[in-house]
Protein backbone atom coordinates (compact mmCIF):
# COMPACT_ATOMS: atom_id res chain seq x y z
CA UNK A 1 0.00 0.00 0.00
CA UNK A 2 1.56 3.45 -0.78
CA UNK A 3 1.30 6.55 1.13
CA UNK A 4 0.09 9.66 0.00
CA UNK A 5 -0.51 13.15 1.48
CA UNK A 6 -3.84 14.59 1.18
CA UNK A 7 -6.22 17.09 3.01
CA UNK A 8 -7.47 14.59 5.47
CA UNK A 9 -4.82 12.00 6.60
CA UNK A 10 -5.94 10.95 9.62
CA UNK A 11 -9.30 10.88 9.01
CA UNK A 12 -11.24 7.83 8.81
CA UNK A 13 -14.72 8.41 9.37
CA UNK A 14 -16.07 10.70 5.81
CA UNK A 15 -19.66 11.57 6.03
CA UNK A 16 -20.90 13.08 2.65
CA UNK A 17 -24.06 15.06 2.91
CA UNK A 18 -25.75 17.65 0.36
CA UNK A 19 -28.70 19.01 -0.85
CA UNK A 20 -31.22 16.48 -3.10
CA UNK A 21 -30.51 16.61 -6.73
CA UNK A 22 -26.60 17.67 -6.02
CA UNK A 23 -25.40 13.84 -6.61
CA UNK A 24 -24.81 13.13 -3.11
CA UNK A 25 -24.30 9.02 -3.48
CA UNK A 26 -22.06 9.45 -7.01
CA UNK A 27 -19.88 11.69 -5.11
CA UNK A 28 -19.91 8.97 -1.98
CA UNK A 29 -18.99 6.48 -4.37
CA UNK A 30 -16.56 7.93 -5.98
CA UNK A 31 -14.92 9.37 -2.50
CA UNK A 32 -14.79 5.82 -1.87
CA UNK A 33 -13.38 4.48 -4.57
CA UNK A 34 -10.71 7.18 -4.42
CA UNK A 35 -9.93 6.36 -0.59
CA UNK A 36 -9.57 2.45 -1.64
CA UNK A 37 -6.79 3.33 -4.35
CA UNK A 38 -3.42 1.76 -4.04
CA UNK A 39 -4.29 -1.34 -1.95
CA UNK A 40 -6.45 0.08 0.53
CA UNK A 41 -10.07 -1.34 1.91
CA UNK A 42 -13.01 1.24 2.24
CA UNK A 43 -16.54 0.66 3.46
CA UNK A 44 -19.53 3.19 1.93
CA UNK A 45 -22.66 3.05 3.74
CA UNK A 46 -25.91 3.72 2.70
CA UNK A 47 -28.72 4.61 5.59
CA UNK A 48 -31.87 6.35 3.87
CA UNK A 49 -32.96 2.42 2.31
CA UNK A 50 -32.70 3.79 -1.48
CA UNK A 51 -30.42 1.11 -1.95
CA UNK A 52 -28.36 4.37 -3.92
CA UNK A 53 -25.61 2.85 -3.95
CA UNK A 54 -26.45 -0.16 -5.93
CA UNK A 55 -27.82 1.97 -8.38
CA UNK A 56 -24.58 3.69 -9.05
CA UNK A 57 -22.60 0.47 -9.03
CA UNK A 58 -25.11 -1.07 -11.21
CA UNK A 59 -25.75 -3.83 -9.02
CA UNK A 60 -28.92 -5.56 -7.71
CA UNK A 61 -30.31 -4.53 -4.75
CA UNK A 62 -27.62 -4.78 -1.35
CA UNK A 63 -28.37 -7.40 1.38
CA UNK A 64 -27.80 -6.05 5.24
CA UNK A 65 -24.02 -7.18 5.08
CA UNK A 66 -20.83 -5.65 3.82
CA UNK A 67 -20.03 -7.52 0.56
CA UNK A 68 -17.22 -6.30 -2.38
CA UNK A 69 -18.85 -3.55 -4.65
CA UNK A 70 -15.77 -2.98 -6.85
CA UNK A 71 -11.93 -2.81 -7.38
CA UNK A 72 -10.75 0.82 -6.93
CA UNK A 73 -7.81 2.02 -8.82
CA UNK A 74 -4.69 0.06 -8.16
CA UNK A 75 -6.21 -3.24 -6.04
CA UNK A 76 -8.09 -1.37 -3.36
CA UNK A 77 -11.20 -2.73 -2.18
CA UNK A 78 -14.88 -1.09 -1.99
CA UNK A 79 -17.03 -3.17 0.34
CA UNK A 80 -20.95 -1.74 0.55
CA UNK A 81 -23.64 -1.79 3.57
CA UNK A 82 -27.04 -0.70 3.45
CA UNK A 83 -28.23 -0.34 7.30
CA UNK A 84 -31.53 -1.84 7.96
CA UNK A 85 -32.86 -0.19 11.02
CA UNK A 86 -34.72 -3.50 12.15
CA UNK A 87 -31.41 -5.48 11.59
CA UNK A 88 -28.99 -2.78 13.31
CA UNK A 89 -31.79 -2.80 16.28
CA UNK A 90 -32.24 -6.69 16.89
CA UNK A 91 -28.00 -6.53 16.52
CA UNK A 92 -28.63 -4.04 19.07
CA UNK A 93 -30.79 -5.79 21.15
CA UNK A 94 -28.32 -8.95 21.12
CA UNK A 95 -25.01 -6.89 21.66
CA UNK A 96 -26.56 -5.53 24.97
CA UNK A 97 -29.37 -7.55 26.08
CA UNK A 98 -29.08 -10.75 24.16
CA UNK A 99 -31.79 -10.77 23.15
CA UNK A 100 -31.78 -11.69 19.72
CA UNK A 101 -34.45 -14.19 19.30
CA UNK A 102 -36.98 -12.13 21.07
CA UNK A 103 -36.19 -8.95 19.22
CA UNK A 104 -36.87 -10.87 15.89
CA UNK A 105 -40.74 -11.34 17.77
CA UNK A 106 -41.19 -7.96 18.67
CA UNK A 107 -40.01 -7.48 14.82
CA UNK A 108 -42.86 -9.17 13.85
CA UNK A 109 -45.37 -7.27 16.55
CA UNK A 110 -44.46 -4.31 14.94
CA UNK A 111 -42.85 -3.14 18.00
CA UNK A 112 -39.54 -2.01 16.59
CA UNK A 113 -41.35 0.35 13.79
CA UNK A 114 -43.44 1.97 16.62
CA UNK A 115 -39.85 2.17 18.69
CA UNK A 116 -38.26 4.12 16.43
CA UNK A 117 -41.48 6.33 15.00
CA UNK A 118 -41.80 7.95 18.48
CA UNK A 119 -38.00 8.00 19.07
CA UNK A 120 -36.69 8.64 15.51
CA UNK A 121 -33.85 10.17 17.37
CA UNK A 122 -33.12 6.11 18.79
CA UNK A 123 -33.41 5.06 14.76
CA UNK A 124 -30.12 7.29 14.15
CA UNK A 125 -28.18 5.98 16.62
CA UNK A 126 -28.76 2.69 15.57
CA UNK A 127 -27.85 3.49 11.80
CA UNK A 128 -25.03 5.60 13.18
CA UNK A 129 -23.58 2.94 15.38
CA UNK A 130 -23.34 0.70 12.47
CA UNK A 131 -21.45 2.82 10.76
CA UNK A 132 -19.34 4.00 13.61
CA UNK A 133 -18.56 -0.29 15.14
CA UNK A 134 -16.88 -0.38 11.45
CA UNK A 135 -15.05 2.79 12.01
CA UNK A 136 -13.80 1.03 15.56
CA UNK A 137 -13.78 -2.76 14.51
CA UNK A 138 -10.36 -4.32 14.31
CA UNK A 139 -8.44 -7.62 13.33
CA UNK A 140 -6.99 -10.31 15.39
CA UNK A 141 -4.00 -8.64 14.61
CA UNK A 142 -5.44 -5.72 16.15
CA UNK A 143 -5.31 -3.49 12.84
CA UNK A 144 -8.63 -1.88 12.05
CA UNK A 145 -10.45 -3.57 9.80
CA UNK A 146 -11.48 -0.49 7.38
CA UNK A 147 -8.52 1.91 6.44
CA UNK A 148 -11.76 4.40 5.83
CA UNK A 149 -15.54 4.26 6.26
CA UNK A 150 -17.55 6.81 3.74
CA UNK A 151 -21.18 7.45 4.65
CA UNK A 152 -23.67 8.17 2.58
CA UNK A 153 -25.79 10.44 4.95
CA UNK A 154 -29.22 11.99 5.12
CA UNK A 155 -29.63 15.45 3.28
CA UNK A 156 -28.14 18.88 4.60
CA UNK A 157 -31.08 20.19 6.64
CA UNK A 158 -31.13 16.90 8.70
CA UNK A 159 -27.40 16.00 8.82
CA UNK A 160 -26.91 17.49 12.25
CA UNK A 161 -29.77 16.17 13.99
CA UNK A 162 -28.72 12.67 13.06
CA UNK A 163 -24.76 13.17 13.91
CA UNK A 164 -25.80 14.99 17.34
CA UNK A 165 -27.05 11.86 18.81
CA UNK A 166 -26.20 12.55 22.24
CA UNK A 167 -28.92 15.54 22.05
CA UNK A 168 -31.09 13.28 20.21
CA UNK A 169 -31.45 10.46 22.84
CA UNK A 170 -31.10 12.80 25.79
CA UNK A 171 -34.74 12.45 26.44
CA UNK A 172 -34.81 8.64 26.10
CA UNK A 173 -32.00 7.45 28.70
CA UNK A 174 -29.70 9.77 30.57
CA UNK A 175 -28.16 6.34 31.51
CA UNK A 176 -27.81 2.52 30.59
CA UNK A 177 -27.25 0.93 26.92
CA UNK A 178 -29.27 3.45 25.03
CA UNK A 179 -27.02 6.07 26.47
CA UNK A 180 -23.65 3.94 26.20
CA UNK A 181 -24.52 3.15 22.60
CA UNK A 182 -24.76 6.95 21.89
CA UNK A 183 -21.89 8.07 23.54
CA UNK A 184 -19.79 5.79 21.69
CA UNK A 185 -21.12 6.84 18.50
CA UNK A 186 -20.33 10.73 19.60
CA UNK A 187 -16.87 9.48 20.23
CA UNK A 188 -16.06 8.83 16.52
CA UNK A 189 -18.36 11.26 15.52
CA UNK A 190 -17.02 13.94 17.06
CA UNK A 191 -13.19 13.13 17.25
CA UNK A 192 -10.95 14.55 14.63
CA UNK A 193 -11.02 10.94 12.99
CA UNK A 194 -14.56 12.14 11.36
CA UNK A 195 -15.04 15.33 8.73
CA UNK A 196 -18.23 15.87 7.61
CA UNK A 197 -18.08 16.32 3.39
CA UNK A 198 -20.58 19.07 1.93
CA UNK A 199 -21.72 17.85 -1.98
CA UNK A 200 -23.33 21.34 -3.97
CA UNK A 201 -24.20 22.86 -7.18
CA UNK A 202 -22.84 26.24 -8.14
CA UNK A 203 -26.29 27.65 -7.76
CA UNK A 204 -27.74 29.57 -5.48
CA UNK A 205 -30.12 27.50 -2.91
CA UNK A 206 -27.61 24.51 -2.68
CA UNK A 207 -24.84 26.66 -1.97
CA UNK A 208 -26.98 28.47 0.84
CA UNK A 209 -27.86 25.56 2.12
CA UNK A 210 -24.28 24.36 2.29
CA UNK A 211 -22.99 27.58 4.05
CA UNK A 212 -26.12 27.11 6.41
CA UNK A 213 -24.96 23.11 6.88
CA UNK A 214 -21.07 24.30 7.77
CA UNK A 215 -22.56 27.21 10.25
CA UNK A 216 -25.05 24.82 12.04
CA UNK A 217 -22.08 22.22 11.74
CA UNK A 218 -19.94 24.17 13.45
CA UNK A 219 -22.32 25.20 15.58
CA UNK A 220 -22.79 21.86 16.78
CA UNK A 221 -19.09 21.32 17.70
CA UNK A 222 -19.10 18.33 14.39
CA UNK A 223 -16.05 18.52 12.51
CA UNK A 224 -17.04 19.75 9.06
CA UNK A 225 -14.88 18.49 6.29
CA UNK A 226 -14.66 19.80 2.26
CA UNK A 227 -17.08 21.11 -0.01
CA UNK A 228 -17.23 19.30 -3.60
CA UNK A 229 -19.17 21.31 -5.97
CA UNK A 230 -20.54 18.43 -8.75
CA UNK A 231 -21.43 18.62 -12.12
CA UNK A 232 -19.49 21.69 -13.05
CA UNK A 233 -19.19 22.34 -16.48
CA UNK A 234 -16.82 24.15 -18.59
CA UNK A 235 -16.56 26.84 -20.13
CA UNK A 236 -14.35 26.54 -23.61
CA UNK A 237 -14.89 30.18 -24.59
CA UNK A 238 -11.85 32.71 -23.71
CA UNK A 239 -12.28 34.99 -20.67
CA UNK A 240 -12.17 37.90 -22.99
CA UNK A 241 -15.22 36.81 -24.84
CA UNK A 242 -17.06 36.05 -21.85
CA UNK A 243 -16.20 39.27 -20.14
CA UNK A 244 -17.77 41.38 -23.09
CA UNK A 245 -20.84 39.23 -23.20
CA UNK A 246 -21.53 39.63 -19.84
CA UNK A 247 -21.03 43.45 -19.62
CA UNK A 248 -22.99 43.58 -23.53
CA UNK A 249 -20.22 44.60 -25.58
CA UNK A 250 -20.58 41.28 -27.45
CA UNK A 251 -21.03 42.26 -31.41
CA UNK A 252 -23.20 39.68 -33.25
CA UNK A 253 -21.80 41.42 -36.64
CA UNK A 254 -18.25 40.32 -35.29
CA UNK A 255 -19.25 37.08 -35.00
CA UNK A 256 -20.95 36.50 -38.03
CA UNK A 257 -17.80 38.26 -39.94
CA UNK A 258 -15.38 34.92 -37.93
CA UNK A 259 -18.52 32.67 -38.90
CA UNK A 260 -17.74 33.65 -42.89
CA UNK A 261 -14.28 33.49 -42.46
CA UNK A 262 -13.98 29.81 -40.89
CA UNK A 263 -16.27 28.69 -44.04
CA UNK A 264 -18.89 27.85 -41.47
CA UNK A 265 -21.83 30.77 -43.13
CA UNK A 266 -20.35 31.30 -46.49
CA UNK A 267 -23.31 32.28 -49.00
CA UNK A 268 -25.80 31.54 -46.02
CA UNK A 269 -28.23 34.04 -46.19
CA UNK A 270 -29.52 33.09 -42.88
CA UNK A 271 -26.06 33.96 -41.31
CA UNK A 272 -26.72 36.82 -40.09
CA UNK A 273 -29.74 34.99 -37.77
CA UNK A 274 -26.90 31.99 -37.64
CA UNK A 275 -24.92 34.85 -35.56
CA UNK A 276 -27.31 36.50 -33.61
CA UNK A 277 -28.76 33.28 -32.17
CA UNK A 278 -25.36 32.30 -31.16
CA UNK A 279 -24.63 35.56 -29.76
CA UNK A 280 -27.39 35.08 -27.46
CA UNK A 281 -26.07 31.61 -26.27
CA UNK A 282 -22.95 33.13 -25.36
CA UNK A 283 -24.30 36.07 -23.63
CA UNK A 284 -26.69 33.37 -22.11
CA UNK A 285 -23.73 30.94 -20.95
CA UNK A 286 -21.88 34.36 -19.83
CA UNK A 287 -24.24 35.19 -17.18
CA UNK A 288 -24.52 31.63 -16.13
CA UNK A 289 -20.57 31.96 -15.51
CA UNK A 290 -20.46 34.95 -13.80
CA UNK A 291 -23.46 33.51 -11.53
CA UNK A 292 -21.37 30.57 -11.08
CA UNK A 293 -18.20 32.46 -10.08
CA UNK A 294 -19.94 34.68 -7.42
CA UNK A 295 -21.33 31.32 -6.05
CA UNK A 296 -18.04 30.47 -5.93
CA UNK A 297 -16.40 33.30 -3.95
CA UNK A 298 -19.31 32.67 -1.18
CA UNK A 299 -18.17 28.86 -1.07
CA UNK A 300 -14.82 29.77 -0.41
CA UNK A 301 -15.60 32.90 2.07
CA UNK A 302 -16.76 29.24 4.31
CA UNK A 303 -13.08 28.70 4.74
CA UNK A 304 -13.25 24.75 3.60
CA UNK A 305 -10.84 22.52 1.13
CA UNK A 306 -13.29 22.46 -1.78
CA UNK A 307 -12.84 20.58 -4.88
CA UNK A 308 -14.55 20.22 -8.62
CA UNK A 309 -15.84 17.75 -10.23
CA UNK A 310 -16.70 18.04 -13.72
CA UNK A 311 -20.32 17.64 -15.20
CA UNK A 312 -20.05 14.14 -16.95
CA UNK A 313 -21.90 14.82 -20.71
CA UNK A 314 -22.72 10.87 -21.02
CA UNK A 315 -24.13 10.86 -17.21
CA UNK A 316 -22.45 8.81 -14.60
CA UNK A 317 -22.10 5.31 -15.06
CA UNK A 318 -18.94 3.33 -13.76
CA UNK A 319 -16.78 4.25 -15.81
CA UNK A 320 -17.86 7.80 -15.25
CA UNK A 321 -17.57 6.95 -11.63
CA UNK A 322 -13.93 5.99 -12.09
CA UNK A 323 -13.28 9.15 -13.86
CA UNK A 324 -14.33 11.40 -10.84
CA UNK A 325 -12.66 9.17 -8.47
CA UNK A 326 -9.43 9.69 -10.40
CA UNK A 327 -10.75 14.12 -10.24
CA UNK A 328 -10.81 13.29 -6.49
CA UNK A 329 -7.87 11.93 -6.04
CA UNK A 330 -6.03 14.61 -8.48
CA UNK A 331 -7.05 17.28 -6.00
CA UNK A 332 -5.31 16.02 -2.89
CA UNK A 333 -8.77 14.90 -1.04
CA UNK A 334 -8.43 11.55 -1.12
Amino acid sequence: MSSRDTDWDGVRLHVVTGKGGTGKTTVAAALALALAADGRKVLLVEVEGRQGIAQVFDLPPLPYEERRVAVAPGGGDVYALAVDPEEAMLEYLEMFYGMRRAGRALSKMGIVDFATTIAPGFRDVLVTGKTTEAVRRKGKDGRRIYDAVVLDAPPTGRIVRFLNVTNEVAGLARVGPIKNHADLVSGVVASPETAVHFVTLLEEMPVQETLDGITELRGAGLPAGGVFTNMVRTSGLPEAALDAAAAGRFDPMELALGLKAAGLADGDPNAAALAEALAQEISEHARRTELERQERVSLDAAGRPRYELPLLPDGVDLAGLYELAESIRAQGAA
